[in-house]
Formats: structure tokens, C-alpha cells, sequence
């Protein structure tokens, strides 16, 4: 065991797992105020703090989003966030600042073409990420949800997103009524290159059938009545698969005002 793995932060980041089932217990307003500025803390592209995040009280919103994420635990979670992209406070922003004649819309300024929008996700995602760290290091558990965004459209309306803003993904944290065991992750040497990325499909696939024989003991552990397939069948459906969350992003967006095109 390397010397610096029982540093405490480390040991959180590499014990993080998804906690799908939470006790029936509220969070403590000041750990919720720990978390949302363990979030606030986070990276942000030319510090424009371009993502909010929507904290789900409401009941029956929980219940709307368990909906569109087919998943029944998002209504039962204690805490639940929903991070958005967020050009809209940037606007208002510019909008109040300007002055000798200069004027601010959501056309004219650079905050509603595709950079802006990749960097508000990126930002949201970040922020999103030092929450769960946050969360764990707490030994609360947390699950993303990219499920929310199985219908965009009415996560929209649900939320009231004005202009300018998108949503990126949901994070549900409580404190934990499992402990799975950790998900293999796949051989650092399929994962980490240097200086470049391999020329050769061969020196990425040699560990792929280490990796399936790895996960398959591990989704057998897990789900003894419902066998996985390997990870690489896994990869070969998501690779084709043109289920229901395959939907473009481009014309939602352009509803919400940004255009990815430019």
C-alpha cells in the first residue's frame, strides 16, 4: 500500500462509490452549508461562475425527476441538486453594468455560443464533483444522475430555467442504507498515455479481456440472480444503442438561447 494512502482525502476519493438507498434522515443545515460552499470552492473557467444549482425540496418535484430518471431512489434523497450551465446571471449581469450607450443581449455577447456553453458545463461538473468529495469525506453518500436528463425538455419546464441556462446533471446525497462493495475500475494502462495518444488499437485492447474477467466476478458478487454481460458487450451496446436517452442537445439548447454552432 502506497505511504499516502491513508491520508483522509485521499482514501475518500479512492473509496468513492454510488449510494442508491439512504436513511429516512435529514441532512443538518450545517453540513448542507458545508457542501455548497465545498461546491462554490470549486474550479471556474475565467472565475465567470457560469453554473447554479437548483436544491429539489419540493416532494412532489422529486417525485417529477424519479419520473424522468426512471429511478425511484432520486425521490427518496434526502438532498437533491440539479446543476445547470448558467449564462443567464452572466447576462443580467452585463446587462446591469453597462452604461455610455453600450448594450448588453443575449445575441450580441459572447456568452451564448458553444465555448461558453462547454465551459458552464464544465464548471457545473467540477463544482458537482467537489460537492460528492465534500459529501463522502462527511460519510454522507451521494449518487450523479445523468438520468434526469432523459427528458430535458420537461426538466426544463419543471425547473423554470430561463434563457441561458441548461441543465448538466443532478447529484442525490443522504446518509447510506448500503455499502457496496468498490467497482473495478479499468487498468490504468488503458487509461493513462504519455506524451501522446497511442497509435495503435492493440496496445489499448490488450487488457480488455482482463477487465471483463475482473467486472464479470464482480457484477456476479453483485447481482448473483442477474448476470452483466462483460464490460466490452457493455461498451459495444452503449456504442449503438439508440434507446431513449439518445437525444440531440443542440435544439434544446438553441430554445434555451445558446447557439452551438458558433
Amino acid at each position: 500500500m502506497n505511504e499516502h494512502s491513508t491520508n483522509t482525502v485521499i482514501h475518500t476519493l479512492l473509496n468513492r462509490r454510488s449510494i442508491r438507498h439512504f436513511a429516512p434522515e435529514p441532512i443538518d443545515p450545517d453540513i448542507v452549508d458545508l457542501l455548497e460552499r465545498a461546491a462554490q470552492q470549486a474550479a471556474s473557467s475565467q472565475f465567470l461562475n457560469d453554473w447554479s444549482a437548483i436544491r429539489i425540496t419540493d416532494d412532489g418535484l422529486k417525485r417529477a425527476l424519479a419520473d424522468i430518471g426512471n429511478q425511484d431512489y432520486i425521490a427518496q434523497a434526502p438532498l437533491l441538486y440539479v446543476f445547470v450551465v448558467d449564462e443567464h446571471r452572466n447576462l443580467a449581469i452585463a446587462r446591469h453594468a453597462v452604461d455610455g450607450g453600450t448594450t448588453a443581449d443575449a445575441d450580441s455577447p459572447t456568452l451564448n455560443v458553444s465555448y461558453r456553453y462547454i465551459q458552464g458545463q464544465n464548471d457545473a461538473t467540477l463544482a458537482l464533483q467537489s460537492m460528492e468529495t465534500a459529501a463522502n469525506a462527511l460519510g454522507l453518500g451521494c449518487v450523479i444522475l445523468g438520468s434526469v436528463l432523459n427528458d430535458a425538455n420537461r426538466l426544463i419546464e419543471l425547473l423554470h430555467l430561463p434563457e441561458l441556462t441548461y441543465p448538466v446533471l443532478a447529484l442525490a446525497i443522504g446518509k447510506p442504507a448500503e455499502s457496496p462493495a468498490l467497482k473495478p475500475r479499468m487498468p490504468r494502462r488503458m487509461q493513462f498515455f504519455d506524451n501522446a495518444y497511442p497509435g495503435d488499437d492493440a496496445t489499448i485492447l490488450e487488457s480488455v479481456g482482463e477487465f471483463d474477467a475482473t467486472l464479470h466476478h464482480y457484477y456476479d458478487l453483485r447481482h448473483a440472480d442477474r448476470p452483466v454481460g462483460p464490460f466490452s458487450d457493455q461498451i459495444a451496446k452503449a456504442s449503438t444503442d439508440e434507446g431513449p436517452l439518445i437525444r440531440p442537445v443542440a435544439p434544446i439548447a438553441a430554445r434555451q438561447g445558446f447557439d452551438l454552432s458558433r
